[in-house]
């Protein structure tokens, strides 16, 4: 019996000495995962990648500003948070929107398990199908396949629907297609699919934070509907 009780403590201790990885903190969805991260008494650490720096400071908390086309070395990592995300029309061209949405997601997929990294979870999209016509849900899907295959134990994809969120506070522009999208699901909505209902960031956060914990082998697809409402069963 005591044995037990040590193996117990043991394990109880190592998952409380997790570090954590966060890709796109300054993003809507990203700065709610960073957030649930550093109130969270699982991880002893949280280490930021991102191009500028957050207006933020805390004792978990590691900054890194980087090119996410050359990653600089980083310690051991356990879980790896991948939130990057962009439009074509922020981005300019197809291009850099692959750059941001393909190449640097798997460049810090890559990246998390040269480090040791177990757990992946990442935002991806409702539509998300390397076989679309679509260039966005082409480029989504290709990424949800590409890192699938790099050898964690567990990855976690969550699908949200149209994000609903304060921008402002980010000092990003107003997405006029979102407001549009926004107004109409709020008027249909006893027609919408719930997985095509507007989601809070927060929500999304949420989920994808505990799909990550959760740890279930293999690979994993959170869709849109099964996020609403998340944050308040996280807390």
């Amino acid at each position: 019996m005591a044995t037990d009780t040590v193996v117990a403590a043991e394990a109880t201790a190592a998952e409380a000495a997790r570090v954590a990885l966060v890709a796109g903190a300054t993003g809507l969805v990203g700065r709610e995962v960073l957030a649930a991260l550093l109130a969270d008494k699982h991880y002893r650490a949280v280490h930021s990648l991102g191009r500028r720096t957050l207006p933020l400071t805390h004792a978990k908390l590691i900054q890194h500003i980087v090119d996410f086309a050359a990653l600089p070395e980083l310690p051991q990592i356990d879980d790896v948070f991948i939130c990057l995300g962009t439009t074509i029309k922020a981005a300019g061209s197809q291009a850099a929107f692959r750059a941001v949405d393909y190449e640097a997601y798997m460049a810090v997929a890559r990246m998390g398990i040269a480090r040791g990294a177990t757990k992946l979870g990442v935002i991806s999209a409702m539509g998300a199908d390397a076989r679309s016509r679509v260039f966005y849900n082409r480029v989504k899907g290709e990424a949800e396949d590409a890192i699938a295959t790099l050898g964690y134990a567990s990855v976690s994809i969550v699908r949200p629907s149209l994000l609903v969120g304060d921008r402002t506070a980010l000092a990003q522009p107003e997405r006029p297609g979102e407001r549009i999208g926004l107004w109409i699901s709020q008027r249909l909505k006893p027609l919408v699919p719930a997985n095509y209902l507007p989601v809070q960031a927060a929500d999304v956060a949420a989920g994808l934070v505990r799909a990550v914990k959760a740890g279930q082998p293999g690979v994993q697809r959170v869709l849109s509907g099964a996020l609403q409402g998340a944050a308040q069963r996280l807390a």
